[in-house]
């Protein structure tokens, strides 16, 4: 192999993974669950538009798509959605609800027949919104929760347990929606029945308070006509974030709360496996689920600290057996059946596919999604976690993506260049995944350094309160940390460093590039960039008062909303950059890029600024990724001076 390697400019490699390749798999498999026997999910069609689509893997092991397009399964309560589908066997046969992404109805369908309306459509503000369907056969009802919008503003809004007839009767008659219980919160999260039917629990938060930071865990009675009686919290509160709620098959209540500093798991309200480690993450979708009780007593579970893993909690000894296999990183979607569990998982080199676990033999085996290889896999990345030391001493943990080809590598008197990676969120984490995107880099001799900055997800409360009051200091420090490490290691080349981020991360890479001067350009997807604009008003009610956290209550501290906005200081920026946006993105609106952009208007500072329509927060369609990231190549070639072999389109970039 040795002798096979040819010297060549970091940056040129000659590479098979082109942007259409990174494109064609993106996004993974989500919403998994039993119809029967059957496992179900929904996975994305990036060359149809997006669309998220229904899969079924019958029990001959046959795996199909059940709504052809133009149907999408994906809801968008909450904007980020939540769990848009359930099923029931009938007969034999499975009846399926799920909630159409285009007019955001519920429907029914059984195979061989059409979807029916079970919801009607609403003409005020965002309309009638649904998540977390469970059909209850008993009553001929869907109990979901349903977001209503009140108005035109994007905080009239309520959101409230209800049920809907499965025979169609509300499809055009809001009135024949049953509410379970009074909207008292506002958030809610889909109901949970005990066994015997006589309970429900549910997560409720208000305003500012985000789900991670505190939730409160209600149960209330079930009564014979059908509404939940006397709602009572049993757990969580304004400083204990509950993330998930579930019932055991003997009728004891589980829960996964974070009182200790660690989401742990509780049966009612006793401690099951008391670990500094996570045992749920923040609800950034209603549904969510990180375990998932089996009949037997043993409870399903993805824990860890900083990645997490599927294993099987023994609640008796406390005991966790994880499974083994290429997956190092489980998403938070399982579901139960029987003796049989299942979950999406990925690794360094298997991208996310559906896992069935049986819990009896020990034995998992992917059984939908399955990954392969699109290209040798020599060309992927080799990641390396690593801890660095940020300011005052404080760890700061990333995932390091150096240059890999099978073929070359740079010349001897040549550093790398390098891109750092901001999630997004900021309450989240990157995870320890094959990502072509990554790849389509690497394999050119572009490293990437994927940086879990304070406020991440995956390593205990404490670091995620780091970022409380401080966004747009801890989440910069943290990567310009990890850079200048890189560079002063000699495992960078420092006039060749870059920064990359969508959504919070868009804020973090601005951010950076408005108050230092350690990069020499940036790619700024669908950002925040004006924070005394991005609240009630302008965007979506989910996050309107979350920058009272990250922030600080506007009243209290107005000046530090002016002195954090990459805008008021669009003055002091001289790097290139190139800003990427959805135009339907009601999370971060295109008015801020524009008013971004009006600031650095006639400074000379080079750039480009690509709008994509019928894109949301996130891009979904093949085309969009593949101009995104052969523009994000094209501006590291011109920026560093790179030859990127084959070529690229070029991105012009304008003064």
């Amino acid at each position: 192999m040795g002798e096979r390697m040819l010297k060549s400019p970091y940056g040129s490699w000659p590479s098979p993974v082109d942007a259409a390749m990174a494109a064609a798999h993106d996004g993974h498999p989500e919403w998994v669950g039993y119809v029967g026997d059957e496992v179900w999910w929904t996975e994305p069609r990036p060359g149809e538009g997006g669309r998220r689509a229904l899969v079924r893997r019958r029990t001959d092991g046959v795996e199909e798509p059940v709504l052809a397009a133009p149907w999408n399964v994906r809801s968008r309560v909450v904007e980020y959605g939540g769990r848009p589908w359930t099923g029931v066997p009938v007969d034999g046969r499975p009846l399926v609800v799920f909630v159409h992404f285009a007019d955001q109805r519920l429907y029914r369908y059984e195979p061989g027949g059409e979807p029916l309306p079970l919801t009607p459509v609403s003409p005020v503000g965002g309309g009638l919104r649904w998540a977390e369907p469970r059909v209850d056969l008993a009553r001929g009802e869907v109990w979901c929760v349903l977001e209503e919008f009140t108005g035109d503003g994007p905080d009239d809004v309520r959101r409230v347990l209800a049920a809907v007839p499965l025979d169609g009767s509300a499809a055009d008659d809001r009135g024949a929606v049953r509410e379970l219980a009074p909207a008292r919160q506002r958030f809610v999260t889909g109901p949970r029945l005990s066994p015997d039917g006589r309970r429900a629990a549910w997560l409720a938060w208000d305003h500012p308070r985000m789900p991670w930071d505190g939730t409160e865990l209600l149960v209330a009675d079930v009564a014979d006509d059908g509404t939940l009686r006397d709602p009572r919290t049993v757990a969580g509160g304004p400083d204990e974030s509950v993330a998930q709620v579930e019932w055991s098959a003997d009728g004891r209540l589980l829960y996964a709360g974070d009182r200790g500093g660690w989401w742990n798991l509780h049966q009612d309200r006793t401690p099951l496996c008391p670990r500094e480690e996570e045992f749920a993450g923040p609800l950034w979708k209603l549904g969510l689920r990180w375990f998932a009780p089996l009949d037997n007593g043993l409870i399903a579970v993805v824990h860890g600290r900083g990645s997490a893993v599927l294993g099987i909690l023994d609640p008796d000894t406390g005991e966790v057996v994880d499974v083994a296999g290429p997956w190092t990183e489980f998403a938070p979607t399982l579901a139960a059946h029987g003796e049989r569990v299942v979950a999406v998982g990925a690794g360094p080199r298997t991208a996310y596919e559906v896992i069935e676990l049986d819990t009896r033999s020990g034995r998992a085996r992917a059984i939908g999604a399955r990954h392969r290889d699109p290209v040798d896999p020599a060309y992927y990345p080799k990641p390396l976690p690593r801890v660095f030391t940020g300011p005052g001493g404080r760890e700061v943990h990333a995932r390091l993506h150096p240059p890999h080809h099978p073929e070359r590598i740079g010349a001897d008197d040549e550093l790398p260049p390098y891109v750092i990676w901001a999630h997004g969120g900021p309450t989240s984490r990157a995870p320890l995944v094959l990502d072509l995107e990554i790849a389509y880099f690497t394999s050119r001799g572009i490293g990437v350094a994927e940086v879990d900055y304070g406020g991440s997800t995956g390593y205990g409360r404490a670091y995620r309160e780091r970022l409380r009051g401080q966004w747009g200091v801890v989440d910069v420090e943290d990567c310009a940390a990890v850079a200048r490490a890189l560079a002063e290691e000699g495992t960078a080349d420092p006039a060749r460093l870059a920064i990359r981020g969508g959504s919070a991360g868009g804020w973090t890479t601005a951010a950076s590039l408005t108050t230092t001067r350690l990069y020499a350009c940036g790619t700024i997807l669908y950002p925040v960039l004006d924070l005394a604009t991005w609240g009630p008003g302008e965007t979506h009610d989910f996050e309107s008062r979350y920058l009272e956290s990250l922030i600080g209550p506007i009243a209290e501290v107005p000046d530090r909303y002016a002195e954090r906005s990459p805008t008021t200081h669009a003055d002091r920026l001289t790097a290139p950059f190139l800003l990427l946006q959805g135009l339907d993105d009601v999370i971060c609106p295109p008015a801020q890029c524009e008013r971004f952009l009006a600031r650095i208007e006639g400074r000379g500072v080079p750039h480009a600024y690509l709008t994509f329509p019928g894109e949301g927060h996130g891009f979904r369609r093949a085309d969009t990724v593949i101009r995104a990231l052969e523009a994000e190549l094209s501006l590291y070639a011109q920026v560093f001076g790179l030859t990127p072999t084959p070529e690229v389109p070029k991105v012009e970039l304008s003064t």
